[in-house]
């Protein structure tokens, strides 16, 4: 150990005449402890906001999708498919149709957004068969009439419909409703155009935990899709799932470079860019805002040297007389702020990490203290305040801590290493 540390570490010790001094010193101690705990959790709980927006998205929407620039219709997709699935990362692929339909039940009506899926395949590109809450996917899937000496035999099943959560409790409807659905697109006949207009049976109902996915989307098998929008043996697109979901962007154009023009490849984060960029700058905002108690500190630090430098000045002429550099000064009430750095960054580590894992118990904690109701679930639609550590980040908040402290003590530092040895022993 240099005398350097010794010396500053015995400067952080309190004696009866520098009690204020050590106050201050601790105060200052717990300002960067609290700074670096807020930013830990701070930045875990909006880390974890977003995964979990991401697994909402990610549960009703593959991770990439296929389009046509130039039409509404995708023809001749299995030679797509093939191709798409010669594409490493990629682990399946299926194809969709989506259009705007009306829903019709009693009095209700409803404007939503309707998908054709293939029941089979699409618990192999999306997650939507965990988030059923009533009826499965694969009761989607048309069963053929019984034939019997040439003839039908039983009633004909109606063609299944899977409504969101939201959407259904509008509706009024529940499993085994008929509603009828009404396309914007009306056909041609002899006595002018008529709307398109078919009766569907409910067979299930999804929640995704997004309101907009909940309120506003449906879905049908893709034979009956393909069947009520005329499109004979065509697709809106296609649906893509990836191995590692980060590399969809990169896979993604792979595909646009495979398939060219005029497929149009996008994934999941080019998709919803907007939102995933207004999460990201609302995090960077408020890693500012909270490094700004940090720098509080920082500040606070600052004065507890200078009146440390102010009391030791005979130490510091004592020892500048015994042959003490300038350097060695300065070193001495650097490592001072250097050591408080240290000390709160890791106390609010400590802190921090301790917190995350519990913040559930906490707010329970709280609100039953209060009597309050910290996040509805009709509002925000989260059973738990979602949370994730971030290690990189956390690693990046105690480099910005040390430093800020490291830094502020500079100037006291350089401020004593300045003094005439003659003023500090003048009047002893």
């Amino acid at each position: 150990m240099s005398y350097e540390f010794f010396v500053s570490i015995r400067h952080l010790s309190a004696k009866k005449s520098q009690k204020f001094i050590s106050l201050n010193t601790w105060i200052s101690m717990a300002g960067v402890g609290l700074g670096v705990m807020a930013l830990i959790v701070v930045i875990a709980v909006m880390s974890g906001f977003g995964k979990d927006l991401r697994d909402k998205i990610l549960g009703t929407n593959s991770h990439v999708v296929v389009t046509n620039v130039n039409r509404t219709m995708v023809e001749n997709y299995q030679n797509i498919l093939e191709q798409v699935r010669g594409v490493d990362g990629v682990t399946a692929a299926a194809p969709f149709i989506m259009n705007q339909v009306m829903l019709i039940h009693g009095d209700r009506v409803s404007g939503i957004v309707v998908r054709g899926i293939d029941p089979g395949a699409k618990g192999t590109v999306s997650d939507l068969a965990k988030n059923m809450i009533a009826g499965t996917v694969l009761d989607l899937k048309n069963e053929p009439r019984l034939i019997k000496d040439g003839k039908p035999v039983g009633k004909i099943k109606r063609d299944g419909l899977i409504l969101g959560k939201e959407l259904s409790r509008r509706m009024g409807v529940v499993n085994g409703d008929v509603v009828s659905m009404v396309s914007p697109v009306s056909r041609i006949t002899p006595v002018g155009l008529i709307p398109r207009m078919k009766l569907f049976k409910v067979v299930g109902v999804f929640e995704s935990g997004m309101y907009e996915y909940d309120a506003n989307l449906s879905f049908i098998s893709l034979e009956s899709a393909q069947k009520f929008f005329s499109m004979k043996d065509g697709v809106s697109g296609i649906e893509i799932r990836v191995s590692d979901i980060e590399q969809a962007g990169v896979i993604a154009s792979v595909l646009q470079e495979k398939l060219g023009f005029p497929f149009f490849v996008r994934d999941w984060m080019r998709m919803n860019k907007n939102l995933f960029s207004a999460l990201q700058l609302e995090k960077v905002v408020m890693f500012i805002i909270l490094i700004l108690i940090i720098f509080v500190a920082a500040f606070n630090i600052i004065s507890t040297l200078f009146m440390l430098v102010m009391e030791k000045t005979k130490e510091i002429a004592v020892l500048k007389s015994l042959g003490a550099s300038r350097g060695s000064i300065m070193k001495i009430f650097s490592y001072q702020g250097l050591v408080i750095g240290v000390v709160g960054t890791l106390l609010g580590c400590a802190a921090g990490f301790t917190i995350v894992p519990n913040l559930n118990e906490i707010v329970g904690f709280i609100e039953s203290l209060f009597g309050i109701v910290a996040f509805p679930s009709d509002v925000y639609y989260l059973d738990r305040l979602p949370s994730e550590i971030q290690y990189m980040d956390s690693f990046l908040i105690i480099i910005f801590s040390i430093v800020i402290c490291f830094v502020a003590s500079l100037y006291p530092a350089w401020r004593a290493s300045r003094l005439d040895p003659v003023d500090g022993l003048r009047y002893e």
